[in-house]
């Protein structure tokens, strides 16, 4: 918990210092003839950035106070959501010490020194100008297309070694890839904007009239403004993809493997426990083919990654190996499961290429009981997303357990039995115990998989809805800087509804822009990652998918169209009754 706390932390300060210093450029561009006039008349670079610095430090000292109040009923509502989940251990009592409490002003006081490092970083270029140089729209420089690409090149070769990883490490390279990648984007902007209106411009020229033309002479012109609305688009697609398509694919995938692993007719369980010996009893009715006693447990694997020592509790299985691959099939690669016995474990492939363990080696864990035992390496199997990272023998585990977790027996009919006659017998041959045919596939979940749920969706909830902000705040400034642009259209004779298109399909493609290359950057991490982890394609469900082309779409349009009313509203000089 405290890993992802401090990811969602650097992803905050990162994402910060990203749409500030964007936003800040765009209204610092939009107030270049104010720039040029103070330097006209004596004003020093360092007073500039001072100025802007003070400026952005006032907005972003209210809003981080704001902030801070705000922690408090977040902090109640998050808890009481974990509650109401079942995330939280019974009896656990989070404590809240007096110290604690300063925290969201500290917490506050930090905001607001990445707002003025923001402003600062946003502020330098605009104080050096010339008074000249001020009055006019500069083209971006090669400089920042070397820098955009270079970055492009880092994110692309930090997901190539996502790939060669496992574990957190795969995630970490993953995720360093996808903020590598939309920071380069964010460089590019400009060039990224001009190419997609090389793409998407005729399509507007010819379907979309008057207005379509006027938005693609509008965009093709001022690629500069187009780009600085892409960058938070983008980003808040790649970051909100990444996170939900990571954990998405991971579950997908073992689902998958939890289907294709589960070869067993019928599930064989009762309340409180199966009795000793029902599995024996089971194999010895007519007509069954294969049964397999399955107990769930727990167990924890010290370790090192990148040099530090972890401790991984991990939920594992206890089966009994005889006809295993007939009831309940790891897809073996090395080794054989006939040899699981007291003393022995089958490791899943990626947890094997991280400990190098191979059928012969030794794997050390510790079990519930605090014991810690040397396991020799009998089998490698490939289906660990579903049945964990380590099978064991259900003799050795229970051994060690004290409070099993509920087994069952699974049982494969053979080819020529009566089923519906050898379910009636095996509920016979267990007094109490329920009968299913068609088991559901078994799948192992750690512990703390509820907890880590719900703080991962707040926490891609909070960033997801900071980005969004930043969307709205970035189109809405840009929008209100075009009003003197949007009279003078109207002056020329452009009617409201030829401009009222014209921003519509304006919005339209900076949406497809955004979400396209949100998608592309998104997926160049996601793929490593699921080829590392999962050994298939990302998956993202489609609802989800869905919410984010819709989030996007509404707040592009609320960002471009309300703050254009005012330079819609009424007529212009000259126009008749008719005027549309």
């Amino acid at each position: 918990m405290l890993e992802l706390l401090a990811s969602v932390a650097a992803t905050v300060v990162l994402i910060a210092l990203l749409v500030v210093s964007s936003t800040v450029v765009q209204a610092l561009r939009q107030r270049a003839h104010e720039i040029g006039l103070l330097r006209a008349v004596g004003a020093t670079p360092r007073q500039l950035r001072g100025a802007v610095g003070r400026e952005v430090g006032r907005v972003a000292a209210r809003a981080a106070l704001l902030g801070a109040v705000a922690a408090l009923p977040a902090y109640a509502g998050l808890r009481g959501l974990l509650g109401a989940r079942g995330a939280l251990p019974p009896g656990l009592e989070l404590p809240f010490p007096p110290w604690l409490w300063p925290a969201p002003l500290a917490t506050a006081g930090i905001t607001v020194l990445i707002a003025r490092a923001a402003a600062w970083i946003a502020g330098a270029r605009a104080a050096k100008l010339r008074p000249a140089e001020a009055l006019r729209e500069s083209a971006p420089g090669t400089p920042r297309r070397v820098a955009g690409l270079v970055l492009l090149a880092l994110g692309t070769s930090s997901a190539g070694t996502a790939v060669l990883q496992s574990g957190q490490a795969a995630a970490m390279a993953a995720g360093a890839a996808a903020v590598t990648m939309v920071i380069g984007c964010a460089l590019l902007g400009p060039w990224i904007a001009a190419g997609a209106m090389r793409i998407l411009g005729a399509p507007l020229r010819r379907f979309g009239g008057p207005g379509g033309r006027l938005a693609a002479a509008n965009c093709t012109a001022a690629a500069t403004r187009l780009g600085a609305a892409l960058t938070p688009i983008i980003l808040v697609t790649a970051f909100t993809a990444v996170q939900l398509s990571g954990g998405a694919t991971l579950t997908h995938a073992g689902q998958g493997q939890a289907r294709e692993a589960m070869r067993a007719d019928f599930a064989v369980r009762a309340d409180g426990g199966l009795p000793s010996g029902a599995v024996e009893r089971i194999r010895d009715v007519p007509g069954v083919r294969a049964a397999t006693d399955v107990v769930r447990g727990t167990v924890v694997l010290a370790r090192r990654e990148t040099g530090e020592p972890r401790l991984d509790r991990l939920p594992v299985l206890g089966v009994t190996p005889e006809g295993l691959p007939h009831t309940l099939d790891p897809k073996v690669r090395n080794g054989t499961l006939s040899a699981l016995r007291p003393g022995t474990v089958a490791v899943g492939g990626d947890r094997a290429r991280s400990l190098d363990a191979h059928p012969g080696s030794t794997v050390t864990l510790r079990f519930g009981d605090g014991m810690e035992k040397k396991l020799r390496v009998v089998a490698v199997y490939e289906r660990s997303l579903a049945l964990g990272d380590f099978l064991l023998s259900r003799d050795e585990l229970l051994a060690h357990t004290s409070m099993p977790g509920p087994g069952q027996v699974l049982v494969t009919a053979a080819p020529d039995a009566d089923r519906p006659a050898l379910a009636k017998a095996l509920a016979a041959a267990v007094p109490g115990a329920r009968t299913g045919p068609d088991p559901a596939p078994i799948q192992v979940e750690p512990e703390d998989q509820e907890l880590v749920e719900v703080v991962t969706v707040a926490a891609v909830s909070a960033i997801g809805a900071y980005t969004v902000i930043a969307v709205l705040s970035t189109l809405s400034l840009i929008t209100i800087g075009r009003r003197p642009e949007l009279r003078l259209l109207r002056l020329a004779g452009a009617g409201r509804r030829q401009l009222r298109r014209m921003l519509r399909l304006e919005a339209g493609a900076t949406a497809v822009t955004g979400l396209a290359v949100g998608a592309v950057v998104a997926s160049v991490p996601l793929l490593a990652f699921s080829v590392a982890m999962a050994r298939t394609v990302p998956y993202l469900p489609p609802v989800q998918a869905l919410v984010i082309v819709a989030v996007v779409a509404v707040t592009t349009a609320a960002g471009t169209l309300p703050p254009a009313r005012a330079a819609l509203r009424g007529r212009y000089p000259g126009a008749g009754p008719a005027e549309g």
